[in-house]
């Protein structure tokens, strides 16, 4: 008996390397690799493991039921022999990994097989081939990896079944209970090795596999924080240029290339005298990434490069999308079709996925801008000059009582509508702008309010050229008098100071000495309109506004009133932003 337990152990060895073996296979490392497989792969499954059940009768050892003598190599099955092997290997492992389908599968494959091949055993260990692979699928838990322990108790389990239905079924008795008694202690041990060794093959698989996807995740963040400079650029020649060369450095293919719906936008390496940029798409595959938008792998054939020397024999095209839509490849190419890897066809799913949210990241930035500025016309276009009309009735009343007085009047108008139109259309004003068209809007206001309106300036020089939103200053100004004055006939004071710091940048300030602002009012103003007998505050609102949408929440108003004193507003501009 332990003769017999060396010599299965033997073969056990050589099952084992022949695994191996056929680990090595792409088929099978992507096989097991998947949490699920097509119906295609679901054969190929029960055929390979079905094989190894096979293998694993024909490297079995026969025994005579009569004397017990073993013959060390199976060459042929008499009635009165039966063979001690390692054919439960492959079909247990089958219904470990595959659950009860491919269990099944390869059962019968492996049971039929060794039932055509006769003697004195071969229904009851066809039968028990087949019962070996559905038990072993109760061990199957789908997306956990199989225990070594699982493995080991399986194949000594599988065994262990299979003679009991030795006993059942074969005939006469006393030979199967010799029989029994002779290989079954030694195949059980045998096989549960086996099956456990088995497992180790498979799961260092996997431990490849996995590394290999973590090395992929890897490479795929690093390019994509290399690459995320260009992709917010959009989809043009210089952008994918920048791209492919910086994945030509990381990716070990021939060529990197990039292409829109329409034409190559760039081509880096082996082929980049034909498959120049700016040529319109020439592959039909290509056509077909951009309609359906999934990875294609293609061979020389169906590359369809004119030139017939071209040394680019095969190709993975993947689908750049934005917006839902696919708006161009990514192309890898090598030399042969061998060279494509499992992990170059994750590699380019990864990329292309994190190259696509830095399209679609792109094209938000860009339509949050334009939406930014579409805003910001839409506020400044609320702001017109309330005092025209009044404007023009003194115009009108100066010219019969003082001719030059009206010239002049008339020429601030002038300054300040022409300045009012020409904010609609700019980004930013200089303090300098804004103050002007302060001064021509004082002009007006003071010859209508007589000697009752003053205004004092206290500027630095170095701050005139802090830059603040179009129209910024003057509605502020304006709001002060309407509603601050609105109740005072005497001694209105507006007072303005700009100061400049080379740390924080410009502080305005605009205070008046009106009659304030009543505290649930102040609560409110600026961050949001108002419904009130007293006014919505839009002016306020808006140029608070636009304020925080060009330079962030730092650049908001801040309020200061009281009713006895009057009013203050006052903002900062970032360092930044002053030129």
């Amino acid at each position: 008996m332990f003769e017999l337990l060396i010599t299965m152990t033997e073969r056990i060895g050589i099952i084992v390397t022949i695994a191996f073996i056929v680990t090595r296979l792409r088929f099978f490392r992507t096989m097991i690799s998947q949490d699920k497989l097509s119906p295609v792969q679901q054969m190929q499954a029960m055929l390979v493991f079905g094989v190894l059940g096979i293998i694993g009768t024909y490297t079995g050892i026969t025994v005579s039921t009569d004397s017990l003598e073993v013959d060390k190599w199976m060459m042929q099955v008499s009635a009165d022999e039966a063979i001690a092997n390692s054919r439960v290997v492959g079909v247990v492992m089958a219904g470990l990994f595959g659950g009860y389908r491919i269990g099944l599968g390869a059962g019968l494959i492996a049971g039929l097989h060794r039932f055509t091949l006769g003697g004195f055993t071969s229904l009851a260990c066809g039968l028990a081939t087949i019962l070996a692979g559905l038990l072993a699928s109760l061990f199957h838990r789908k997306n956990e990896h199989v225990r070594f322990s699982a493995a080991l108790i399986m194949g000594a389990l599988a065994e262990t079944l299979q003679m009991l239905i030795i006993l059942l079924l074969s005939r006469p008795f006393e030979q199967a209970i010799s029989l029994v008694g002779y290989i079954g202690v030694p195949m059980i041990v045998a096989n549960g090795i086996g099956c456990a060794l088995f497992l180790l093959i498979i799961r260092s698989v996997l431990n490849e596999e996995e590394k290999a996807a973590a090395q992929q995740a890897q490479a795929s963040l690093r390019l994509a924080r290399r690459t995320i400079g260009y992709m917010r650029q959009g989809m043009n020649a210089k952008s994918a240029e920048g791209v492919c060369r910086i994945l030509f450095e990381e990716v070990n293919a021939t060529a990197v290339a990039i292409t829109n719906d329409r034409m190559i936008l760039a081509h880096v390496g082996t082929g980049d005298d034909h498959h120049a940029p700016g040529r319109p798409l020439q592959t039909e595959v290509t056509r077909r990434v951009i309609e359906q938008g999934e990875q294609l792998i293609v061979d020389r054939k169906r590359i369809q490069c004119q030139k017939p020397d071209c040394p680019l024999g095969a190709a993975v095209i993947g689908p750049l999308k934005q917006g839902g839509q696919t708006v161009g490849t990514l192309k890898f190419y090598f030399k042969h079709s061998k060279d494509i890897t499992h992990v170059t066809t994750e590699l380019m799913s990864g990329l292309t996925m994190l190259l696509s949210y830095q399209l679609e990241a792109a094209q938000l930035a860009e339509t949050k801008e334009l939406a930014k500025e579409a805003e910001i016309k839409t506020l400044q276009a609320q702001i017109h000059p309330h005092f025209l009309f009044n404007a023009l009735n003194t115009i009108l009343s100066l010219t019969r009582i003082d001719a030059v007085k009206a010239r002049n009047l008339l020429r601030s108008l002038s300054d300040y509508i022409r300045q009012n139109l020409s904010a609609a259309t700019a980004e930013k004003s200089t303090l300098q702008d804004e103050l002007q068209h302060i001064r021509s809007y004082m002009s007006i206001e003071q010859t209508r309010f007589e000697d009752k309106l003053h205004i004092r300036y206290d500027v630095e020089e170095s701050a005139l050229k802090g830059l603040v939103p179009p129209l910024t200053l003057q509605p502020l100004v304006e709001n002060s008098i309407r509603h601050g004055f609105r109740n005072k006939t005497e001694n209105c004071v507006i007072h303005i100071l700009v100061q400049g710091h080379p740390d924080w940048g410009v502080s305005v300030t605009i205070r008046d000495n009106g009659e304030g602002i009543t505290p649930e009012r102040l609560q409110h103003l600026g961050r949001q309109m108002l419904d009130s007998s007293s006014g919505t505050g839009m002016a306020v609102y808006n140029v608070n506004r636009r304020l925080t949408l060009m330079y962030g929440q730092e650049a908001s108003l801040n309020i200061n009133s009281n009713q006895a004193e009057g009013t203050e507003i006052k903002f900062q501009i970032p360092a930044a932003v002053k030129r």
